[in-house]
């Protein structure tokens, strides 16, 4: 298994529009990615603008899927202009 945490920083006044988006696509991966097992923002309680998605694949190979998507690719275009700074992305090994 693979894991990533995204960390999404977002203008502050853009909030509900990004939280709108992000959900729209959550909803997409989770009814279309059998192979993704978790995909959910999560919003910090200590740094305002701060979101976190916390994903989980069952292979390399649906992680690439993911990233593939139409609804992926429409979605972070249509995030872009609500962000305040570049995602942080890391990639996490499963220990079994």
């Amino acid at each position: 298994m693979i894991g990533v945490v995204a960390v999404l920083k977002v203008q502050p006044d853009k909030t509900a529009d990004f939280e709108k988006v992000f959900l729209d696509l959550q909803n997409r991966v989770k009814a279309n990615e059998p192979g993704c097992l978790v995909y959910q923002l999560t919003r910090s309680r200590t740094e305002a603008g701060t979101y976190k998605v916390l994903e989980l694949y069952a292979s390399q190979d649906a992680l690439k899927h993911h990233g593939e998507t139409d609804y992926f690719k429409a979605a972070g275009a249509a995030m872009g202009p609500f962000m305040a700074d570049r995602p942080e992305i890391e990639y996490l090994d499963a220990v079994e």
